[in-house]
């Protein structure tokens, strides 16, 4: 069953249109990655998806609910912003407590859930400090703290884990990995690809329009990929390819080149005009493609339209 449907969805400011004909469908209990590149539309939509803006084309529903739903829509969905907006002076208990207020619940009845993710967010006995106090990961885990604490049945995550060190990062991922083993709907929004490749079971590439969705891995297998490990500095050798008749994409870091193919015959050409240029080979081999050569093939395409 759906627990997020989109037909058609836009938004437009003035003459400007930041999403065009949206059209997907997020599944009960499934994480769903929306990529994209900075003004993409990105949070455009999770914020009309969350009923903060109004579409100005298109509809659609989140756990049945339109979302022009209003206060009804508001009260099953959770949203974590980029930047969380916590108030330093209060506490963090203060800051769940105000919050829990504000989605008119009983302070009594919704604590002990906040509680519980406190602790198993690694907040508790931290939560009567000043927020200002806390460090960005733990202000990041507040922050999550205070989306769930009205129970909702759909989380949007905006880039949760933007700004932290390698092991705030980490802590938070292994928050979301846990929310979405408890079945709960998330719509991850990150440029953290590898992020997004572990977490999810499907992704929509969106730039202004929606240019791909589809699941993870079935993304990836779209189109060869051969790795190419050579000696030396790899990005010596993007030039030399550049040549071939059949120009294909190229993505290097250290000592290895991934070479898009369009067909499994042009990899021995491949190889012939790397040797031809220089470069010792040390191994070469074909593989699934990483999101991110997918991801970056579909935005160069869609540039070049």
């Amino acid at each position: 069953m759906d627990a997020i449907l989109v037909e058609g969805l836009a938004k437009r400011f003035g003459a400007r249109t930041a999403v065009e004909g949206l059209t997907f469908r997020v599944g009960e209990g499934e994480v769903f990655g929306l990529l994209g590149p900075n003004g993409a539309g990105k949070t455009t939509t999770v914020r009309m998806l969350a009923g903060l803006l109004s579409p100005s084309a298109g509809r659609a529903t989140v756990t049945g609910l339109s979302i022009r739903a209003g206060e009804p829509l508001r009260r099953v969905v959770g949203l974590l912003t980029e930047h969380p907006g916590l108030y330093d002076r209060l506490t963090g208990r203060e800051n769940l407590e105000f919050f829990i207020r504000l989605n008119e619940l009983d302070v009594a009845t919704a604590w002990p859930r906040a509680e519980l993710y406190l602790e198993r967010f690694g907040l508790k006995g931290r939560e009567n400090e000043p927020a200002g106090g806390y460090s960005k990961g733990m202000r990041q885990k507040l922050a999550i703290v205070r989306s769930l604490v009205h129970d909702p049945k759909v989380l949007f995550l905006d880039e949760p884990t933007s700004g932290l060190d390698p092991e705030s990062a980490r802590a938070v991922r292994d928050s979301v990995a846990e929310l979405a083993r408890d079945g709960r709907t998330i719509v991850l929004c990150s440029h953290n690809l590898a992020e997004v490749e572990r977490l999810c079971q499907r992704v929509a590439v969106v730039k202004g329009r929606l240019l791909a969705v589809s699941g993870v891995r079935e993304l990836r297998r779209q189109g060869l990929s051969l790795r190419v490990e050579v000696e030396g500095e790899a990005a010596r050798f993007t030039a030399a390819l550049a040549g071939l008749p059949f120009a294909p994409g190229v993505l290097t870091e250290g000592r290895v080149l991934r070479v898009l193919l369009s067909d499994e015959a042009q990899a021995p050409d491949v190889i012939a005009c790397l040797v031809g240029a220089g470069a010792r080979v040390r191994s070469a081999t074909h593989g699934e493609r990483p999101l991110e050569e997918v991801y970056l093939e579909l935005v160069r395409e869609e540039a070049a339209a």
